[in-house]
């Protein structure tokens, strides 16, 4: 009776365990096929002719996942004098900010532009900023959706922790586009010089499906070895006692003392 208890024990730990690798494994699965979405709409829209920004988004606050790196064309004036630099914006592991300019279109409504990414200097002062151009300019965008505001962090004046578009709209005092911003591809006519430009996204499948095919394994080799233990204990029980010592001394000692006291037992001379 303490057998089947014994191996009834056995029996429940493994299936816990196999649920467990199931459920991380489903996990994995589920990461791999968000990071596959995510490559394809990628792929899909950086390629696509760049539309009016009123076709892509009807309302200020419109936005939607299929949106994102997305091209829009926009029309009016920066507003350098609004310019903000967000903080802690890391490139090929260097710090460094980027550099948000409002863009006045024809009716008034703002739309944030980000023009690029410049590096901390050497000092570790605030960077020299490129001046955008002046006057009226044709800008195309990649779209971008506005980020979360970060509690509790502050920042010098002129420069945010993120790119937290309602809070850019109560510092504007007008009409602002809330839902998204855009990070530059072009400009006609083009500044002297710009920030650096925002490189396209590296399609990168990640880990979680080898990670998945991992978990399933893992519970594989667990009813395996629950299978193996349990026929083996069968065979050794099914043998007299005689012949379960010669099976059990017929496994190679794990210690060297033990190899040298089994060859003096099998050689006393």
């Amino acid at each position: 009776m303490s057998g089947i208890r014994r191996w009834g024990g056995y029996v429940a730990l493994v299936v816990v365990f196999s649920i467990a690798c199931g459920v991380l494994s489903w996990w994995q699965w589920s990461r791999n096929a968000e990071r596959t979405a995510e490559n394809t709409l990628i792929s899909i829209n950086w390629s696509k002719p760049a539309v009016p920004v009123d076709q892509a988004l009807p309302s200020l606050d419109s936005w939607r996942h299929d949106l994102e790196w997305r091209e829009v064309t926009l029309h009016g004036r920066y507003l350098p004098g609004q310019q903000l630099l967000v903080r802690d914006r890391a490139r090929n592991d260097n710090p460094g900010f980027e550099v948000l300019v409002p863009l006045r279109l024809p009716d008034g409504r703002i739309f944030v532009v980000d023009r690029g990414w410049l590096p901390i200097p050497a000092r570790g002062d605030v960077p020299q900023v490129p001046a955008p151009p002046s006057g009226d300019v044709s800008v195309v965008v990649r779209l971008q959706q506005s980020e979360p505001d970060l509690p509790g962090r502050t920042s010098p004046r002129g420069q945010i922790a993120s790119i937290d578009l309602p809070q850019i709209a109560r510092a504007t005092g007008a009409d602002t586009y809330t839902g998204a911003y855009g990070t530059m591809t072009r400009e006609d006519p083009p500044a002297t010089s710009r920030p650096v430009a925002e490189p396209e996204p590296v399609a990168d499948p990640g880990p979680f499906l080898s990670y998945a095919i991992q978990w399933i394994v893992f519970a594989l080799l667990a009813v395996v070895g629950l299978v193996w233990a349990y026929r083996r204990e069968k065979r050794l029980g099914a043998m007299s006692a005689e012949e379960r010592a010669v099976a059990l001394r017929s496994r190679r000692p794990s210690h060297d003392a033990d190899y040298e006291d089994a060859v003096l037992d099998r050689n006393p001379d």
